[in-house]
C-alpha cells in the first residue's frame, strides 16, 4: 500500500462545537439542525455529503476518463441522513449523478462503475445504506 496523503482535522465540544483541519481551510461552527446555532453552522452529516460527492465525483471522472465516454460535465449531490432506531443512531446516504451528454443506460452504467472504485464507497459497502440514482441529460 502506498499512502498518498493524509488529512486531519479536530473537533471541539461535539455537535455543538467547531471543526478545523490542520491546514486551517477548514474552520467551521457545527451545531445540531433546528438548534439556535443551526443557521450559522454545519454538521457531521453536511461536511460527510460534500466529501462523499466530491470522492464520488472524482470517481466518475476517472472511469469516464478511462472508457473514453464523451460527457458535457457531470454533477454529484450527496444527502446524508442521520437516522436513529431500536439499536441507536446510523447514517444513510442518497447520491443523485447527473451526467450530461449520455443517454440513460451510459449514465447507469458510469455511475455503478464509479460506485466501485470510489474510496467513499469502498468505506461504507456493508456498513451504510447507499443509493444511487444516475440521471441522464
Amino acid at each position: 500500500m502506498k499512502s498518498l496523503f493524509t488529512a486531519s482535522a479536530t473537533a471541539i465540544g461535539g455537535r455543538e462545537g467547531r471543526v478545523t483541519s490542520t491546514d486551517g481551510v477548514i474552520d467551521l461552527n457545527v451545531s445540531m439542525p433546528g438548534s439556535k446555532n443551526a443557521e450559522e453552522a454545519t454538521n457531521p452529516e453536511q461536511l460527510f455529503a460534500a466529501g462523499y460527492a466530491a470522492c464520488f465525483g472524482s470517481a466518475l471522472n476517472l472511469v469516464i476518463g478511462k472508457e473514453r465516454v464523451k460527457t458535457d460535465g457531470t454533477s454529484v449531490t450527496g444527502h446524508v441522513t442521520l437516522n436513529q432506531n431500536d439499536e441507536g443512531f446510523f447514517i444513510s446516504v442518497e447520491l443523485e449523478v447527473e451526467i450530461k451528454g449520455v443517454d440513460q443506460a451510459t449514465a447507469d452504467r458510469l455511475v455503478e462503475a464509479a460506485h466501485q472504485v470510489c474510496p467513499y464507497s469502498k468505506a461504507t459497502r456493508g456498513n451504510v445504506d447507499v443509493t444511487l440514482t444516475a440521471k441522464a441529460a
